[in-house]
């Protein structure tokens, strides 16, 4: 059997290989935070669309009478300083 050779580091390079592991790691796991709040966000607004849609196919609309704006005549409008 072949063992597998072994690298040679020092102490001060591993740990500072490990710190940069480290912060990148951190600085992940920060962006996929980022990402999980912002699909939670469309995924609520996404679910409020879907349940309005549902209300309207169960219960559609029916046609309302057209509402019209009340007649004011011009007389009664006055400017007031």
């Amino acid at each position: 059997m072949t063992s597998t050779p072994v690298e040679k580091v020092s102490q001060e390079e591993m740990l500072s290989n490990f710190k940069d592991r480290f912060q990148k790691l951190i600085d992940e796991n920060q962006k996929l935070a980022a990402k999980i709040k912002e699909n939670e966000q469309v995924a609520l607004k996404l679910q409020g669309a879907m349940e309005a849609l549902e209300y309207y196919q169960d219960n559609p609309p029916t046609p309302e009478t057209e509402e019209t704006a009340p007649d004011i005549p011009a007389d009664d409008i006055t400017d007031q300083e």
